[in-house]
C-alpha cells in the first residue's frame, strides 16, 4: 500500500451470528489483513455490548497472534482506568514473550461501557490516567526508588520488555501526555467529531525521545465503510445509523442488519444522530474511499491511518478491507 493502514476490529456480533461466529470472522479478518500488507491489527475493549465480542483484548491478541505470522497484534486498547496497572503489565510482558516483536499496547482512559457497568468493574478515576500509566511503565522498567514501597515488585516474565505503547484519544490532553512520556499516539476520528489537527501538533511539538520511539508515531484512527459501488456501501452503512440511535438511548443490542436499519421509524432527532455518526465515516466506492483516506492523510500528516468498519455481513467487512487495500495500492 502506499501509506502505511492498519486494522482496529470490535468483533461485531450481527444478528443471526453467535459470539463464537463473530470471534471466528475476527480471526479470518486479521489473517487477510496480514495477506493484504497491512500493518497491525488491534482489538477494542468494550464491556455490557452483546454486539460486540470484544470485551477482554488481551485473550484476543493471544489468540489472533497465534493464527497469524506476521502482523503487528494489539490492544486498541486496554482501558486503563478499569485495570491495575501491575496486572496489565504482566498480560503484556507475557504476550511479548510468547509473539517477540508483534505486540503492540494502545491505552485508553475511557470507561469502554456505561456507569452501571463501569462500577461493577470499579474502576479507578478516569482523572488517575496518567499516574496510573506512569506507575505502569515503571513497573515493568523497575524505576520505583528504594523508599517506594513497589521497589522489590518484579513484573513477570521479567526478562522481557513492554512492547511499544500507545495512548489512545482524541484530545490535546492525551496527545500532549503521550508526547512527553514519548510514546505513540492515535487519534480517535472514528467516533470524534473533533479536528485531529489539534491534537496532532500538540503531540509532536510535546515529543520527547523514549525507549520506545526515537519519533513521533501518529496514528489517525477513521471509520470506513467500501464496497464495488457507492450504493452498496451506503446499503452496508445503513447498520451503524442504527447503532448509534440506540447507544444515544442507552440501548445495546446484536448489530442489526442494514434492513433492519431501513425499517426503523427514525424520529427527527435520532435522523439527526444518525447523520452526525455517519459524517464520520467514509462511505463508497474504492476510488472515493481512496481520495478521502489520501486527504486525511496528507492534512494531518499522519504516520500509518488505522481503518476500522462495522458491517452486518462478515463478508463484506473482508472485501471492504481488501478493496482499500487495492485501491491504496
Amino acid at each position: 500500500m502506499k501509506i502505511p493502514c492498519s486494522v482496529l476490529d470490535l468483533a461485531p456480533v450481527g444478528t443471526g451470528f453467535t459470539s463464537t461466529q463473530a470471534l471466528k470472522h475476527t480471526v479470518e479478518l486479521a489473517q487477510l489483513a496480514e495477506a493484504l500488507g497491512y500493518t497491525r491489527f488491534w482489538l477494542a475493549e468494550h464491556h455490557s455490548m452483546p454486539g460486540i465480542a470484544s470485551s477482554s483484548p488481551e485473550v484476543l491478541i493471544a489468540h489472533v497472534a497465534a493464527a497469524t505470522n506476521s502482523i503487528r497484534v494489539g490492544a486498541g486498547g486496554v482501558m486503563l482506568p478499569n485495570h491495575v496497572p501491575l496486572r496489565v503489565a504482566e498480560v503484556f510482558h507475557t504476550l511479548e514473550a510468547l509473539h517477540p516483536g508483534r505486540i503492540d499496547l494502545g491505552i485508553g482512559r475511557a470507561p469502554g461501557t456505561d456507569p452501571a457497568t463501569s462500577r461493577a468493574l470499579r474502576p479507578f478515576d478516569a482523572n488517575e490516567f496518567p499516574a496510573q500509566l506512569k506507575e505502569l511503565i515503571a513497573l515493568s522498567r523497575r524505576e520505583f526508588p528504594k523508599d517506594h514501597p513497589f521497589h522489590t515488585v518484579q513484573v513477570v516474565p521479567a526478562d522481557v520488555k513492554l512492547p511499544p505503547i500507545w495512548i489512545l484519544g482524541s484530545s490535546g490532553a492525551g496527545a500532549r501526555l503521550a508526547g512527553m512520556m514519548g510514546l505513540g499516539y492515535s487519534f480517535a476520528s472514528h467516533f470524534s467529531p473533533v479536528s485531529p489537527l489539534p491534537a496532532a501538533e500538540a503531540y509532536r511539538e510535546s515529543f520527547q525521545p523514549s525507549p520506545w520511539f526515537e519519533k513521533p508515531h501518529f496514528i489517525l484512527a477513521v471509520s470506513v465503510v467500501c464496497a464495488e459501488t457507492d450504493e452498496e456501501a451506503e446499503y452496508h452503512a445503513r447498520s451503524m445509523d442504527l447503532v448509534a440511535v440506540r447507544l444515544a438511548r442507552g440501548e445495546t443490542g446484536l448489530f442489526p442488519t442494514p434492513e433492519e436499519a431501513a425499517a426503523y421509524p427514525y424520529d427527527p432527532v435520532e435522523l439527526a444522530v444518525a447523520r452526525e455518526r455517519r459524517a464520520l465515516t467514509i462511505v463508497g466506492s474504492p476510488g472515493k474511499v481512496r481520495d478521502r483516506i489520501l486527504a486525511l492523510y496528507e492534512q494531518t500528516r499522519a504516520d500509518e491511518i488505522m481503518i476500522s468498519t462495522m458491517v452486518h455481513d462478515p463478508k463484506a467487512r473482508l472485501r471492504s478491507y481488501e478493496l482499500v487495500a487495492r485501491a491504496l495500492s
